[in-house]
């Protein structure tokens, strides 16, 4: 214990890095996925091949290869980008093509009978999406999407591949130092704080989601019923 102790001020400047990249990460790949998720499922034919394809192209290729590519590959347009950058940049792409085929697949599955019942209401598209499809979809978008979180967060580690002094990084070279100047390896020890670390990040992001679905499924429940039962009688003779 007092490895870690000593080593705190390390592991903090880690952890903190380790957070940054997933903080952003998160947050810029909601934003794409919600944004391609829904333009996935526009009428526009052009939109839904666009996004199949830049889903299907980031899905295909492995993480770690796509976040290389980024990090090597955009000298040769000009760009000189910082191993935080390209980590970012690599996790929030794949992250968002992910997202998007999440959205896609909550948004299929409320009854289209929803969305027509509507519109013979008089209801626009935007207000059809935000008032009857997205509050359904999100019931089944939330627990998917806190799936990807958690393995966008326990991903980040991939950073250390192209030189991000992230959390397991300064990890290893705690190991590494301790071993060559005291003779002894702490491998075990430092691993298993790693652990808990991690254990405790992931398991956070899973508690938040489960509250916010619950939160939704009570104050959606009866509004989807509701929804429902008032605009079909309408539609329906």
């Amino acid at each position: 214990m007092s490895l870690i102790l000593d080593n705190m001020p390390l592991f903090l400047r880690g952890l903190l890095a380790t957070l940054q990249i997933g903080v952003v990460t998160l947050i810029a790949s909601t934003i794409i996925g919600f944004i391609l998720g829904t333009l996935a499922v526009t009428r526009s034919r052009l939109l839904r091949l666009v996004v199949r394809g830049y889903v299907e192209l980031l899905r295909a290729v492995p993480l770690i290869v796509n976040i290389f590519f980024i990090f090597f590959g955009a000298p040769l347009f000009g760009l000189q980008l910082t191993p935080y950058a390209a980590a970012v940049i690599g996790l929030s792409l794949w992250g968002g093509a992910n997202g998007a085929e999440i959205v896609r697949g909550g948004l299929l599955g409320v009854p289209r009978h929803q969305a027509q019942s509507a519109r013979a209401l008089g209801m626009t598209e935007p207000e059809i999406f935000i008032q009857i499809l997205l509050p359904q979809a999100m019931r089944a978008i939330i627990p998917a999407f806190a799936g990807l979180l958690t393995l966008l967060v326990q991903s980040t580690t991939l950073g250390a591949l192209v030189g991000v002094p992230e959390f397991l990084q300064i990890s290893r070279l705690v190991v590494e130092r301790t071993t060559v100047m005291q003779g002894i390896d702490p491998a075990f020890q430092v691993y298993a704080f790693v652990l808990v670390i991690y254990f405790l990040l992931c398991s956070t992001l899973s508690f938040a989601s489960r509250w916010l679905e619950s939160v939704l499924a009570a104050r959606g429940g009866s509004r989807k019923t509701g929804t429902a039962k008032s605009l079909l009688p309408e539609t329906v003779s």
